[in-house]
């Protein structure tokens, strides 16, 4: 059995677990330690549970609890080069190092990186997959790349950046400064972009959908859903939401 769920989605920090058979895999951790054990028993899991933790790229809201929960709970971090010095204090042998186009394994569950337009040093993002089933997550990049849709074609769950509605921000409170790095190439998916990235995919194997990183200031989850429900073709109600305050409940691959 393969499922996934997350501790939460936004700027204000990210977490998500994969699990299959033995492997239980925290993507992110983005929670100081106690917001992290609060959120990993409303899913039913204890601290001592996760197998591993696997970091995208170094912003606070994605690694700022990694290194305390590492250390504590002593679960290896896995990250790439250019994350690694945002790891403080980390002893050697709870730390390993990714190559951004090479596949590796945890307990047997097979996870790909892959590199995505982001400002940050060196970010990526992964495929799952137990051998029947994958998982793809895409957050934190402003544009899509050909590599990037390869690796997603026919997986069988995405959770998909949604971040902005671009109407919503070029009309919004920030500085024009930040309008343009969100909206950059190195920036975030809004809602029309990530619906564009999905109609290029192979979606036919897709049991679920979630669209994740929104915007508490730039977006609404109602706009996400229906950018995404029009790409597929389907009801808006059949697209989930990665919520910033809950995250979302455990979804299982059939």
């Amino acid at each position: 059995m393969m499922r996934f769920a997350s501790l939460g989605s936004g700027s204000e920090g990210n977490a998500l677990i994969v699990e299959a058979g033995s492997a239980r895999v925290m993507l992110d951790c983005g929670f100081g330690l106690a917001e992290t054990i609060f959120r990993l028993e409303r899913l039913g899991l204890q601290p001592e549970d996760i197998t591993a933790i696997l970091i995208t790229h170094e912003h606070s809201d994605h690694i700022g609890g990694a290194a305390r929960f590492g250390r504590k709970f002593k679960v290896p971090i896995w990250v790439s080069h250019g994350t690694l010095p945002w790891l403080p204090d980390m002893p050697n042998d709870l730390v390993r190092i990714i190559d951004s186009h090479s596949e590796f394994s945890i307990n047997g569950l097979s996870i790909y990186p892959f590199p995505v337009p982001h400002d940050a040093r060196e970010p990526v993002q992964f495929v799952f997959s137990d051998g029947r089933h994958r998982i793809g997550v895409l957050t934190d990049l402003g544009g899509s790349t050909p590599h990037v849709e390869m690796c997603l074609s026919g997986v069988d769950a995405l959770v998909l950046e949604c971040n902005h509605d671009i109407d919503m921000l070029m009309s919004g409170p920030y500085p024009v400064s930040l309008k343009r790095r969100v909206a950059g190439w190195q920036g975030h998916l809004d809602n029309d972009s990530a619906a564009a990235l999905l109609a290029r995919i192979d979606a036919s194997r897709l049991q679920h959908i979630l669209a994740a990183h929104l915007s508490k200031h730039n977006n609404r989850p109602e706009l996400a859903k229906a950018a995404l429900a029009k790409a597929l073709g389907c009801d808006a109600d059949w697209i989930g939401v990665a919520d910033q305050a809950v995250g979302f409940a455990w979804r299982q691959m059939s």
